[in-house]
This record gives C-alpha cells, structure tokens and sequence, in this order.
C-alpha cells in the first residue's frame, strides 16, 4: 500500500470517531437494552443502512497471550457448527498448537470507548477453509452489543489496562456479573520485533464468529486493515509476563502461554455495523477495501506533511 494511501485511510478511520457521537450513542444503548432483543436486532440492522462501517481503532500496547488448549473437547463445544480447532501460533517461529487467545486492550470506535479483554479460539471454517478468530468470551467496561445478546452495559467491577514508565503493561480487569478476571504485568524492555504469523493475523480477521454463549447463527464478518499492521508486533519473554490471575478458559487451557505478543502502535480497522459476511480472502483484497472504504466516506486527498 501507498504511503499517501494509508495515511488517508487512518485519518479517515480517526475522524469517524467523533466523542459527542460515541457519548449520545452510550446514552442511547442504556434505553435500548430495555427493550425485547428481537427489536433491539431490528433496530441496529435498520441502523446499518444508513451507516454500515463502524471503525475500530486499538490503542498502543494492547497485548495478546496464546495459550494450548489442553481439554480440546471443552473447546470444541464452544465452537459454532461447521468450525474445528486448528493448530496455530502467533509468530512464525513458533510451533503450532491447538489454541486459545486472550487479548487486553483500550480501544476507541465510533460507537464506544472503552478497555476489553476478549477470549478467542482459533478454530477453521470447515465451509471455507479460512482460519478464524472465534469470540468465545469477553469483559468490557464500556456497552457493546453482540447478536446473541443485544446491548449491554459495562460487565466489569473494574478494568485497567495501562502502562508504566518503566516499560510494563499492567492489566487489571474483574468481571462484575461472572467469574472472569485477568491480572498481569509484562516487562516491554526486553520484547523484540518479531514476524507474525501472517494466515493467523492476516486471513484469520477475514473470517471473525461468535462461539460459546455468544452464538446466534451469524455469518463469519471481516475487519478492513493495512495488512501490514499485522507484520510483526513485540514477541515479549515468557519470563517477563507475571500473570496472577487468569479464569478465561478455566480448565480448558495449560496455566501458562506459549506466546505473548505487544503491538507498540495503534491499529486502525474497519468493520461493518452488524456481522456481515464478505468475499475477501488475501491482503490484497484488503489493500483493495481500505482504498475503497477511504473513498466511501468521501475523505479528501490528505497530505503527507513529511514530505
């Protein structure tokens, strides 16, 4: 991609968030959750035609950790149909195993602004072929809105997700309606730019689903991202990750990760307004997208002020 064609694709992605929107649309969600889950879905699907994209933008140092999956029947049951378990990494110079992803991350969208932690499996799409990301759990202290539930508030009594000046991650968040929490520091001075493992991180964002109790027969959706915001990311020792507490994936996963990764910039994605499917399979349909969704929200021609 063309440097002048990704800054004017960030810039665009920035500018949709607008913080008088995102406070009136929290507002909003709070009635909405008041009302019967059918008509909340025919809200957001009327919503959609007027404004499908939605951008997402994941702040600095948000920090992944892959966990082996050691009870695979556990896992499976939280797979949607027509998916299984595929052996997987994060890096490329790891060894492949079945495995669970935990993410913590601040994150600043067009529809909410707040911290998350999400519990992925990585899992294929029997139906396609393509690696997936499948959303199995996750805490927020700001409202979202998933099919299977519709809107709904803040789920955690606290949640941070911050760093330090002497280069730590610190990540703190506690649910307040089940049992899940994750309490860790990672030391970032030792970490090294390391290549992804780019079916992973690349083709796995083309084909996102919901499992677990999150299910609701929805079709796998797709981000729209520079692929090269996937290229590498801080591959951190495994020695410099304290984890204290962690209950995503309770006696389905080894205690300890295989993998810990950092990105040390914001990653800028685009998604659509409810789950919906595409036709995208390689970065070069990427590229295409970001190109095209620049054009759709009629960003104007940016200038590059390092030249």
């Amino acid at each position: 991609m063309k440097v002048e064609d990704l800054l004017r694709y960030i810039k665009t992605t920035e500018k949709m968030v607008v913080p008088e929107k995102v406070a009136a649309t929290t507002q909003g969600s709070a009635m909405l959750r008041k009302l019967p889950l059918r008509l909340q879905r025919y809200i957001v699907d009327r919503g959609a035609r007027n404004n499908p994209y939605m951008s997402f933008i994941v702040e600095p140092y948000c920090v992944f950790l892959a966990f082996e999956i050691a009870e695979t029947e556990a896992a499976e049951r939280l797979l949607p149909p027509n998916y299984s378990l595929f052996p997987s990494a994060m890096f490329g110079d790891t060894p492949k195993r079945p495995c669970a992803i935990i993410g913590a991350f601040n994150v600043h969208t067009s529809v909410f602004w707040g911290s998350r932690v999400e519990f992925y499996l990585i899992a294929e799409n029997c139906e396609t072929g393509l690696l997936s990301w499948i959303i199995s759990d996750y805490e927020s202290n700001t409202h979202s809105y998933d099919p299977s539930q519709g809107f709904v508030g803040p789920s955690t009594s606290h949640s941070v997700v911050t760093t330090s000046y002497l280069g730590e991650i610190i990540v703190d968040i506690a649910s307040a309606k089940s049992g899940n929490s994750l309490t860790l520091v990672a030391d970032l001075k030792n970490g090294a730019l390391t290549k992804l493992d780019q079916r992973l991180w690349v083709e796995g964002n083309l084909s996102v689903d919901y499992g677990g109790e999150l299910q609701q027969c929805t079709k796998p959706f797709s981000l729209v991202f520079d692929p090269k915001e996937m290229a590498q990311a801080l591959k951190l020792p495994l020695d410099d990750i304290s984890i204290c507490t962690n209950t995503f994936g309770a006696g389905m996963l080894k205690p300890m990760p295989f993998e810990a990764a950092c990105f040390p910039y914001a990653q800028h994605f685009v998604t659509t307004s409810v789950p919906t499917a595409t036709t995208m399979r390689t970065a070069e349909d990427l590229e295409q997208a970001v190109n095209d969704i620049s054009d759709k929200m009629n960003a104007p021609q940016e200038t590059d002020c390092r030249e």
